[in-house]
């Protein structure tokens, strides 16, 4: 499995694995789970949405998370609209996540924003992490 070093790594490797026929169309939340080396170890995806959002259970992606042994996470969601700026909820959803996974001492390295056209936005790299 390829190692996670950047968030263009993560991009790359989400965008390149993502249903094309509804990237465009409709949101969905997965999660990388990556080794104590940022090796990824799997993906998972938590949800479904619509075409403007999806919800997202804390409780089943840290069931997940820890089911997997998994020390590190990426958080990734599609905007089927384009858009890559990241909203008001999407900054809530990703603070309630970390809150959490620090107590339980999982690094969130990045939250990652993609779009139909393959452009991205790292929560991290915008200092929003």
């Amino acid at each position: 499995m390829p190692r996670i070093c950047c968030a263009s790594d993560a991009a790359k490797f989400l965008f390149k694995h993502w249903d094309k026929d509804s990237i465009g169309f409709q949101e969905s939340f997965k999660v990388l789970l990556l080794n104590n080396t940022n090796r990824l170890k799997g993906v998972y995806e938590i949800s479904k949405g619509s075409i403007t959002g999806t919800v997202v259970d804390l409780r089943i992606l840290f069931a997940i998370v820890l089911k997997s042994l998994t020390v590190s996470i990426v958080l990734a969601h599609n905007h089927p609209s384009g858009n890559l700026m990241a909203s008001g909820a999407d900054i809530e959803l990703t603070a309630k996540i970390k809150n959490a996974a620090d107590f339980l001492d999982i690094k969130i390295l990045d939250h990652i924003i993609i779009a139909p056209d393959g452009g991205f936005y790292s929560m991290a790299d915008n200092g929003l992490i």
